[in-house]
C-alpha cells in the first residue's frame, strides 16, 4: 500500500507540473497574442487534442500487453500507429484550415506534432507497464514542459501562433528522445535480473500474441468517445445558446475540465493492475472509490465557493453561482466514466465504449432539439455522463464475474 501511495504522489505531481506548464502557456499566449490570433492558437490546440487520440490508445494497448509479458510487436506497432498519424495529419491539415478558420502553415506547424506525440506515448506505455511509477511522473513533468517552454518563450518575443506552435514541435521532438532516453536507462537498469513484471500471467512464450495494430485501433475508439463525451457539450453550446450564455458555460466548464483532470494519476498507476485479470476486479472497484471520493470532495467545496464566483470573474458570471458545483459533479463523473473504458481497454474490451457512444449520441439530439439555456445544458451534460457511467459500470462488472468464472471453471478442470 505504501508503494500504492508513493507512486500516486509521484504521478500527480508529474501531471501536475505539467498542466501547470500547459496552464501557464495559454494564459501566456492570452497576454501576448492578439485576440484574433490567440483563437487560432486555441482551436489548433483543441484540434490537437483528436490527433492525440491513437497516442493515448497506443500507450494503453502496450501498458496492457508489457504487463502480461506480451511486449513483442512493440517497435512495429509504434511505426504502424506513427504512419498512421502522418497520414491523418497529413488529411486534417486542409480540414482544420477551413472548419477551424486557421492559417495553412500555424495548421501544419501544430498537427506536426502529432506523430511525435505517439512515439512519446508508446515510452511511456512501457514505463507504465513495467510499474516505474517515479521515471514516469519524471518523464511525464519533463514532456510537459519541454512542450510548453519554447512556445512561451516565442510568444514573449513576440512570435505569433506559427512560430510558437513551431518551437512547441521541435519541443515535442526533443521530449520524445528524452522519452525513449529513460526507456533505455531502465532497460540497462534491469538487464540480468530476473525479473517478473508487475502483474504478468505468465503466459507461455509460444502463445503471446504481442502488441497489434488492431488492439491500437480499439482502443483509439474508446478514448475518442471519452474525448468527445467531456467536450461535446462545450462544443455545441456555442450553437444553442446566445453569445453572452454561451461565455457563461464556458467558464463554468473550466470546473468540468478541472474535476475531470484532477484524478488523472489515478488511472495511470492503477491500469496495471486493471491489465492484470488476477487483480483487475479488485483493482477497478479501488480506482472508482478513489476516484468518486475526490470527486465528491470536490463538488462539494465548488458548491461551498460557488458564491465567490462573481468576485472573482465578474458580476456577468453570476448565474454560475448556484449551478457550479453541477459542472464540478459532471467532472468528477466523467472521471469516473474515465476509469471503466480504461478498464475496459486494460481487458481488451473495447466494445464496453458502445454504450457512451450511444449516450453521447442522444446527448447531441437533446442539445441540439431541446436545449436552449446554461441550466438545461449543464443538466443534460450531468444527466449524460451519469447514465454512461452507470450503465458502462454495470457491464464492466458483468463482463468481470464471467471471466473470473470461465477462469474457475479451467482451474478445476485442469
Amino acid at each position: 500500500m505504501r508503494g500504492m501511495v508513493g507512486a500516486l504522489g509521484s504521478v500527480a505531481a508529474g501531471s501536475m507540473a505539467a498542466n501547470l506548464a500547459a496552464y501557464v502557456v495559454y494564459v501566456g499566449a492570452g497576454r501576448w497574442l492578439a485576440p484574433g490570433e490567440y483563437g487560432q492558437f486555441a482551436r489548433l490546440l483543441s484540434a490537437m487534442l483528436i490527433l492525440g487520440v491513437p497516442a493515448l490508445a497506443l500507450q494503453s494497448v502496450i501498458a496492457r500487453e508489457v504487463v502480461r509479458e506480451r511486449g513483442s510487436g512493440l517497435v512495429r506497432v509504434t511505426a504502424t500507429t506513427v504512419t498512421a498519424v502522418i497520414v491523418l495529419a497529413l488529411v486534417a491539415v486542409p480540414v482544420v484550415v477551413v472548419v477551424a478558420q486557421t492559417g495553412v502553415s500555424a495548421t501544419a506547424a501544430a498537427l506536426a506534432a502529432a506523430p511525435l506525440l505517439a512515439v512519446i506515448a508508446a515510452g511511456q506505455g512501457v514505463l507504465q507497464g513495467l510499474g516505474e511509477f517515479r521515471v514516469l511522473a519524471w518523464v511525464l513533468g519533463a514532456v510537459g514542459i519541454a512542450r510548453s517552454v519554447p512556445m512561451l518563450v516565442a510568444f514573449a518575443l513576440g512570435a505569433g501562433p506559427t512560430w510558437g506552435l513551431t518551437v512547441g514541435t521541435l519541443g515535442t521532438a526533443v521530449a520524445a528522445a528524452a522519452v525513449w532516453s529513460a526507456v533505455g536507462a531502465v532497460r540497462r537498469d534491469n538487464c540480468g535480473r530476473t525479473r517478473r513484471l508487475p502483474g504478468g500471467n505468465g503466459a507461455d512464450p509460444g502463445t503471446r500474441t504481442g502488441v497489434s495494430a488492431a488492439g491500437v485501433l480499439r482502443a483509439s475508439q474508446v478514448q475518442l468517445v471519452l474525448i468527445v463525451a467531456v467536450s461535446i457539450d462545450l462544443l455545441l453550446s456555442g450553437t444553442v445558446l446566445r453569445p453572452d450564455d454561451a461565455g457563461v458555460y464556458a467558464l463554468g466548464a473550466v470546473a468540468t475540465k478541472a474535476a475531470f483532470w484532477l484524478p488523472q494519476a489515478i488511472g495511470v498507476v492503477f491500469y496495471p493492475r486493471l491489465a492484470d485479470p488476477a487483480r483487475s476486479r479488485t483493482a477497478l472497484r479501488q480506482a472508482v472509490t478513489v476516484v468518486a471520493s475526490i470527486g465528491t470532495i470536490l463538488t462539494v467545496a465548488v458548491a461551498a465557493l460557488g458564491p465567490l464566483c462573481p468576485l472573482v470573474v465578474g458580476d456577468a458570471y453570476r448565474p454560475l453561482v448556484g449551478l457550479l458545483w453541477l459542472f464540478a459533479y459532471t467532472g468528477s463523473a466523467m472521471a469516473v466514466l474515465q476509469v471503466l473504458l480504461l478498464s475496459a481497454i486494460a481487458a481488451d474490451r473495447t466494445r464496453a465504449s458502445a454504450v457512451t457512444w450511444l449516450v453521447v449520441g442522444i446527448e447531441v439530439v437533446v442539445i441540439v432539439f431541446v436545449v436552449g439555456s446554461v441550466v438545461a445544458l449543464a443538466v443534460t451534460a450531468a444527466v449524460a455522463v451519469t447514465t454512461a457511467v452507470a450503465a458502462t459500470g454495470i457491464d464492466c462488472v458483468r463482463a468481470m464475474s464471467r471471466t473470473h468464472m470461465q477462469a474457475d471453471e479451467v482451474r478445476r478442470t485442469a
